[in-house]
């Protein structure tokens, strides 16, 4: 669960609301590995990890492979740099919690973006 801090190295209201929803994850799902707040980099690699969480082992710190972005804002934003910095086919935005599966594109969308978008939704919807 991405934030602009890891741990307690700050406070406040977004802070909070990821605090908040870890610990409403971490209560749905007790046998998943899930851990918040983490900066991007304490989340994906393992050296800063190291450095950035404190109080002991925490399993997912520099080892994630799922990235819950905090807000659309933030995740929509990271997506598109990720996307058009590195070239490589990028999938998403899912969105997820709905009764029904909905997902978006973006007005610069490319017919693969198209194509991976209503596989992935055709996958959720087979789901419910």
């Amino acid at each position: 669960m991405l934030s602009y801090a890891t741990g307690t190295s700050n406070t406040g209201p977004m802070i909070e609301k990821v605090e908040k929803a870890t610990a409403l994850a971490q209560q749905m799902l007790p046998g998943v590995p899930i851990a918040g707040p983490l900066q991007f980099d304490a989340a994906v690699d393992p050296a800063v990890a190291r450095e950035k969480v404190k109080g002991g082992e925490n399993e997912v710190a520099g080892r994630a492979t799922v990235l819950i972005f905090p807000d659309l804002n933030t995740g929509n934003n990271t997506y598109k740099a990720v996307q058009q910095t590195s070239k490589c086919i990028a999938m998403g935005p899912i969105m997820q919690g709905l009764r029904r599966p909905i997902n978006d594109l973006s007005r610069g969308c490319t017919v693969e973006d198209i194509v991976n978008t209503v596989i992935i939704t055709c996958l959720q919807a087979e789901q419910q």
